[in-house]
């Protein structure tokens, strides 16, 4: 399904932002409501259901905090996410220098906290049920984790030497953390440890000699701000200003030397990009100037560039349960592509599949057989 995206003539995404569109986030409990985060400070709630059942519709903006709500973020939104539980709460973070923690039903924030500087990017775990910390990147070289539980930033990971653009909680352990950094660096945490800091990824494998000038790992010969983790775990892409996008063991931290040719990244911020799940191969969806490159994980393949957007592509996110993509842009539009629907062969039309043949796939039921359809 993957490998037949396309862009869906049938279905549109209201369009509200009047300004790019940052970030993107599906709920991982129904996968049905997605926000996205505008450099005007705006989020929008999006309902991605068919609630009309026609081929055609368009994904309604069910509510927003525009530019007159009170709370509104002053400055660009560069993160949005759900509270990975349920979706009466989600979080985001903004240039303004503040994380805002929203209740979903009033749209009012229950929590604000505040930095010292811009902050590029927050995550919270999607499995910790031990603990309640957002990591946040900034300005700052310090990583911070918030805790939701007692509203404070309850420790500080020091480590990188510049900003921190990029973080990432790993799928696999909850207390396990990444982070990309402008240092050139990404390290892996473990925040229980007083250290904190487990590895620093270096993307020679420790073959370079000790003696060189660099005796410091790097994961990247430019600033590194892309980092996604793959769903189970195993495995962490990053993606650096040098253009170059690698695939690193997350338990060893060694570099897997997959080449995925030059990857542009021109971003000066932080860079959304999207692993597939639950596909085979998994698939990665780099946004690549006004388009999104389609990567296989494993091989490194380019699958194909899917071309829509008039402008810089900012943001994807991936919908697991029907393998479907949305991406946000500089051009306002967020766009859905979606799985082209393969007409059926005439050869192999069987007598029990003749009745169905007026209806749209779309809408057949996958789970049953045609036996208990009456």
């Amino acid at each position: 399904r993957v490998l037949s995206l396309e862009l869906n003539k049938d279905r549109d995404v209201e369009r509200i932002h009047g300004s790019g569109i940052n970030t993107l986030d599906i709920e991982p409990v129904e996968g049905r409501y997605m926000l996205s985060g505008g450099s005007d400070g705006v989020i929008v709630l999006y309902d991605l259901e068919n609630l009309s059942r026609k081929p055609s519709y368009t994904c309604k903006a069910l509510c927003s905090v525009g530019r007159s709500h009170p709370d509104v973020h002053r400055y660009s939104v560069e993160t949005v996410q759900w509270y990975p539980h349920d979706t009466g709460m989600f979080t985001s973070s903004s240039f303004d220098k503040t994380l805002k923690i929203w209740d979903t039903n009033t749209l009012q924030p229950a929590d604000v906290f505040h930095f010292e500087g811009t902050v590029y990017s927050h995550h919270m775990s999607p499995i910790a049920t031990k603990h309640c910390l957002i990591a946040v990147g900034t300005k700052s070289p310090k990583v911070q984790l918030c805790d939701l539980k007692s509203g404070s930033c309850s420790h500080i990971l020091q480590g990188h030497r510049q900003e921190v653009l990029a973080v990432s909680w790993s799928p696999r352990h909850e207390y396990v953390l990444a982070t990309a950094s402008a240092d050139s660096r990404v390290k892996l945490w473990d925040v229980r440890r007083a250290s904190g800091c487990l590895t620093t990824l270096d993307q020679h494998n420790g073959e370079k000699s000790k003696a060189s000038s660099e005796a410091v790992n790097t994961a990247h010969n430019g600033r590194v701000n892309g980092l996604c983790y793959t769903n189970d775990g195993l495995h962490l892409l990053t993606i650096g200003t040098d253009d170059r996008m690698r695939l690193w063991n997350s338990s060893t931290g060694e570099n897997t030397l997959v080449n995925y040719g030059k990857v542009c990244n021109e971003s000066r911020k932080g860079l959304k990009f999207a692993i597939s799940c639950g596909c085979n191969p998994e698939f990665a969806f780099v946004p690549y100037g006004s388009s999104i490159a389609v990567y296989t994980i494993f091989t490194g393949e380019l699958i194909t560039t899917l071309r829509g957007h008039y402008s810089t592509v900012d943001c994807c996110v991936f919908q697991p349960n029907f393998q479907e993509l949305y991406s946000g842009s500089k051009d306002c539009n967020i766009l859905a592509w979606i799985p082209a629907l393969r007409e059926p062969l005439p050869d192999d039309i069987s007598e029990k599949s003749l009745p169905q043949q007026h209806l749209n796939p779309a809408y057949e039921d996958a789970w049953s057989s045609s036996d208990d359809e009456g």
